[in-house]
């Protein structure tokens, strides 16, 4: 019996040894805007840190019971119930989705900003993407600028508005809340993930979903073969024509696939076979392209064997590219720095470590940002058991609390400095605006 060969970490471990080296050289991400008054922010970083017991219960509860996309109903009811005993009536199944939350404080007379918690978690891993982590840190922040504005009612003028966004994992549950108004109205959005490093930004890869079914002819393989087309052929060709393709992909451009029906004995020509496949790239024009470029490959794989193809894109929706804001990424450094963190800037860690997330869709709306937080050591990744019990420790907690005052002191310098929010929305402006996402793929 053949054993499997354990892949060497050499290569890990080089990246790391960068990025350490990397991490001494590195600069502070600067911010050139005063933000909120300094007494304000003081007296919300207090109510964050009243919260301390409120958000170590969110990362544990929603911890012991992970449920997976578009299930985390006993997650979402819990949010709702922590958010009315503060006095917050927040609705439940909103946006297209059945749990959704959305709750809101403020006034129509100024701006708008939109503070996201993610609570899904992952088939067999669980809280492996740290999701009960970011649920806390959103319904922190948001719970410390209630409290505030309780406290003192002209504390900030305009609204915070609090987005429960379900679905993340594979199915881009920002993107049906978007399509059902969820940020109309909204100037911008902030959120953050847990992570093996302190970054104040990194790549986020755009990601679509690809299905591609191939039609044959059944034959007796064996009697017969010149009576059948080859599906499974078709399939097979494809999905080496995908291999090849890699060579001429930007280094941070990547696609997946499996053969999930191929047939059902060998001694029948299969009639069927799919390919899935997910395609991802670090911008929203290259995903494009390589999406074109996957069509291609279907039909010529199709061409080759005599088979008919269908092209399935997006059963669900797609993700954007993240679009990262510089000015408000400055001032969650700047709030962050308060804490004792460092967040390092873009380029510190690899790009090519990178994954995909529905907060590009609201960044290609609106102007928002996507930092990540340290709860792990830098060799834990994402989505595996060792990030799963990380996001359960001591660590967890401290970088909830952080992380809600990095929100919130966030929202705040948003709503308080015009000169930010004038540089926040030329900066989008600059970056091509707001785009048609449910059409830019037609």
């Amino acid at each position: 019996m053949s054993h499997s060969i354990v892949p060497s970490t050499t290569y890990l471990q080089k990246l790391q040894a960068e990025t350490a080296r990397r991490v001494l050289t590195s600069e502070s991400v600067p911010s050139p805007f005063s933000g909120a008054p300094e007494e304000l922010a003081t007296a919300v970083e207090a109510q964050v840190e009243a919260l301390a017991r409120d958000l170590n219960d969110v990362v544990h509860t929603l911890h012991a019971d992970p449920e997976i996309a578009f299930a985390e109903r006993r997650s979402a009811a819990y949010l709702v119930e922590l958010l009315g005993r503060h006095g917050i009536a927040a609705q439940l199944g909103v946006h297209g989705l059945d749990t959704a939350i959305r709750a809101e404080i403020g006034s129509d007379d100024g701006p708008a900003i939109a503070i996201l918690s993610e609570y899904d978690a992952l088939p067999d891993v669980g809280h492996g993407c740290g999701h009960n982590v970011i649920a806390a840190t959103g319904v922190g922040a948001f719970l410390a600028l209630a409290n505030t504005r309780k406290e003192n009612p002209d504390a900030f003028s305009g609204r915070v508005v609090l987005l429960g966004t379900p679905a993340e994992e594979g199915f881009s549950g920002k993107e049906v809340m978007a399509r059902h108004g969820a940020f109309d109205g909204v100037d911008a959005a902030i959120m953050v993930h847990p992570y093996g490093y302190d970054l104040a930004d990194q790549v986020w890869l755009g990601r679509r979903v690809l299905t591609v079914t191939f039609t044959g002819v059944a034959a007796h393989a064996s009697a017969q073969p010149f009576m059948g087309r080859n599906a499974l052929d078709a399939a097979t060709l494809a999905y080496q024509a995908v291999g090849l393709l890699r060579q001429q992909l930007p280094p941070v451009d990547r696609v997946h696939a499996v053969i999930s029906e191929g047939g059902m004995r060998p001694s029948i020509i299969p009639e069927r076979a799919v390919l899935k496949l997910y395609a991802r790239s670090k911008f929203a024009d290259t995903l494009k392209d390589l999406s074109a470029r996957l069509d291609d490959i279907a039909r010529g794989a199709a061409l080759m064997t005599g088979t008919s193809v269908e092209i399935d894109w997006d059963e669900h929706a797609p993700s954007l590219p993240v679009r990262t804001n510089s000015a408000l990424t400055g001032r969650w450094v700047a709030a962050q720095q308060r804490r004792g963190r460092q967040p390092l800037p873009l380029g510190v860690v690899s790009e090519t470590i990178a994954a995909s997330t529905d907060f590009g869709n609201v960044s290609h709306r609106i102007p928002g940002i996507h930092p990540l937080i340290k709860i792990a050591a830098p060799d834990v990744a994402l989505h595996t058991r060792e990030f799963a019990a990380a996001a359960a420790t001591d660590a967890a907690e401290a970088g909830a609390l952080d992380g809600a005052c990095g929100l919130a002191l966030t929202a705040l310098d948003f709503l308080c400095d015009a000169e930010l929010r004038r540089s926040v929305a030329n900066e989008f402006a600059e970056q091509g605006g707001a785009i048609d996402v449910p059409h830019f793929f037609d």
